[in-house]
């Protein structure tokens, strides 16, 4: 990956977290931007995310980000200075959620709750 990739790559993370807190309506639980993956020549982002909530809420989350795709591309074309916005791909990742019950096990164990 070059400096410039690793640079929209970080770039698009912040833009794209910080659109989805301000423009994006409807979202549900904690939404949470694990990784952005670039392609090499900028055309294309798949964008990793992650929430933490319950069922109901990850499935309204996940309808609001796939409906909303167009709206925040565009305010990712205003923010980022790029002769060509990327395409962008949402993809779901549960990592959030793993990593917190793992967290809860480890509390329970060593509070001698479980053996």
């Amino acid at each position: 990956m070059t400096l410039r990739n690793e640079r929209v790559r970080k770039e698009l993370m912040r833009d794209i977290s910080e659109i989805l807190r301000k423009e994006i309506r409807g979202l549900e639980g904690v939404v949470s931007i694990v990784d952005v993956e670039v392609a090499h020549d900028n055309s294309f982002a798949k964008v990793i995310y992650s929430v933490l909530g319950s069922e109901e809420q990850i499935a309204k989350t996940k309808e609001v980000i796939e409906k909303s795709t167009p709206n925040i591309r565009y305010h990712v074309g205003k923010m980022l200075r790029l002769r060509l916005t990327p395409e962008l791909r949402f993809v779901y990742s549960n990592g959030l959620e793993e990593g917190s019950r793992v967290t809860e096990l480890i509390n329970k164990i060593s509070r001698g709750e479980i053996k």
